[in-house]
């Protein structure tokens, strides 16, 4: 089981995924097309050109984890646009993605904060 936490890195492709291609042709698109190494730990979340599935791969020290969400009426109404080939989410933004929501309407403390005495 994979869980989502605070200290994960989640990169989500701009570009629309092919889903045919399975474990290794998204990690060869994490290699080429994203510049990141798909065994960092990261989560890697693809989206299909209808909008209507993602696809999350993530690799956990043994092996790939392929996990797929397809929605059955709707459409994920948030997806990044850009020049980058990648954006990062954070992991209450990821949570929000696969509730079909949409992360930048969320209203979330900053990721970081000093702790210590104000003055």
């Amino acid at each position: 089981m994979i869980q989502i936490t605070p200290q994960m890195r989640c990169l989500v492709a701009v570009e629309p995924a092919d889903f045919r291609c399975g474990i290794d042709g998204l990690a060869r698109r994490c290699r080429q097309a994203l510049q990141s190494d798909p065994f960092s730990g990261a989560l890697f979340i693809f989206r299909n050109r209808s909008g209507k599935a993602i696809k999350i791969l993530a690799y956990d020290g043994q092996g790939f984890w392929l996990c797929h969400k397809r929605l059955s009426t709707e459409r994920f109404r948030f997806w990044p646009t850009g020049a980058e080939a990648v954006k990062g989410l954070q992991a209450h933004e990821l949570q929000v993605l696969l509730s079909a929501g949409d992360p930048a309407g969320t209203q979330a403390p900053p990721p970081w904060r000093r702790v210590g005495p104000r003055g």
